[in-house]
């Protein structure tokens, strides 16, 4: 019996463990999932500091001439005091000198007299002073013990900066999925080789798929294109029996030369759904041998691919570590009229252009142009037959990432 959208990412998330941990240099971790809390262990600024270059003053001398003796440039450990009728030449993240009340930036004040052998000077400072004025106050953007990145965590370059402000070489994270794909079918040959007769084809699954999951963190094997028998299926298979996820295409349909339910049934898979209503793509199997999880994709491309986005990419977060594990949607308005068949949920590719949701003019489920050409699909409801210009529709990406930390229904209706 088919399971729905709604009940196959169930077993996905249910049955999908994350990932094993490994230690990292931070400057290798970009892109990796966080596997530990990271607090800090001192403020940021160490100490209050100037945020202009200028001069350290006290508040009460505001519009009077004051003597300026010497300079503190940024790394000075500097002991000055400062008093009432002087200032201190200030450069900017220098330590604020003990009795400094602000600093007034070198273009506000005015150069009365100057000693060109001591670099001593007179100033005269604006009557309008405000209080603490461009000083960097020590933990106002850090204090010791704050919570700055959760297990859970993926790490981008900003986070990274956080790691580096608070001294940390190495961190724990999840390690990153390691995937095997193989296609199936006779039929097939790869980009690299010649097509000779007109009932072979491309095999556009595999190079797809692979750059894909590349594209969502994962390391990945290329198998090769497995024949329509059980010995050959049989080698591929146990050559990817070591990856964290297998992902194939074609062979599981019930067609006399689909061997592949026979084979991964040899290996002890335990199967959770082989058949999804849904549409293209029904015939989507998820299964487990051991510790390896095994998805079976439709062999048609645009079934395979749009099947890819919502199941593999589902299970691929669920490996990662990532808290943001969830496909998530954005909302957008229907730019044009579709009208579909009602039945099985659908999946529809198409182009968000920041406002509307354009659908595809074609979306066979073996074609391999509508995905080039889409940036998002959306998944319509069984029960829509027409979904209007000006309609409200979910909008899911294919070429960037926008995942929650909440499940959410991700069905237009």
């Amino acid at each position: 019996m088919a399971v729905t959208i709604t009940q196959a990412l169930d077993y996905i998330y249910k049955n999908t463990k994350q990932n094993s941990l490994k230690i990292l240099p931070i400057e290798q971790a970009l892109s990796y999932i966080l596997a530990e809390d990271i607090v800090a262990t001192h403020n940021l600024p160490p100490y209050d500091n100037s945020a202009m270059d200028g001069y350290a003053v006290k508040y009460s001398d505001g519009g009077k001439k004051i003597k300026v003796t010497h300079t503190i440039f940024a790394g000075d450990n500097s002991h000055e005091i400062l008093t009432n009728g002087t200032g201190i030449k200030i450069m900017t993240g220098a330590k604020i000198p003990e009795g400094c009340e602000l600093i007034v930036p070198s273009e506000d004040v005015n150069l009365i007299s100057s000693n060109q052998s001591n670099s001593s000077h007179e100033i005269e400072l604006p009557k309008n002073l405000d209080m603490n004025r461009h000083i960097r106050l020590c933990g106002e953007d850090i204090k010791d013990g704050d919570i700055l990145l959760r297990s859970g965590d993926k790490l981008q370059a900003h986070q990274i900066t956080l790691l580096a402000s608070q001294g940390i070489s190495h961190i724990k994270v999840y390690k990153k999925p390691r995937v095997s794909i193989f296609a199936s079918g006779s039929e097939l040959k790869m980009h690299f080789e010649s097509v000779e007769d007109d009932y072979q084809l491309y095999n556009t699954n595999a190079p797809a798929l692979k750059a894909r999951c590349e594209e969502l963190g994962a390391s990945v094997d290329f198998i090769g294109t497995a024949k329509d028998s059980l010995e050959n299926l049989q080698e591929h298979l146990r050559s990817a029996l070591d990856s964290d996820l297998i992902i194939t295409t074609g062979g599981v349909s019930v067609g006399d030369g689909d061997y592949t339910k026979e084979v991964f049934g040899g290996f002890g898979m335990h199967t959770y759904f082989d058949k999804v209503e849904i549409k293209p793509g029904k015939p989507t199997t998820f299964g487990r041998i051991d510790d390896t999880i095994v998805l079976n994709l439709p062999g048609n491309p645009l079934a395979a691919s749009l099947n890819f986005e919502l199941f593999g990419q589902s299970i691929l977060l669920a490996l990662s570590g990532a808290t943001k594990k969830y496909l998530h949607y954005i909302t957008a308005k229907m730019q044009n009229d579709f009208k579909l068949k009602s039945g099985r949920r659908t999946l529809l590719p198409g182009y968000f252009d920041g406002t509307t949701f354009k659908a595809s003019d074609k979306s066979a489920p073996g074609m391999v142009t509508p995905l080039a050409i889409s940036n998002s699909y959306i998944i319509i409801s069984e029960d829509t037959s027409l979904i209007k210009s000006g309609d409200e529709v979910k909008i899911l990406p294919i070429r960037f990432e926008f995942n929650s930390s909440i499940k959410v229904d991700l069905v237009t209706n």
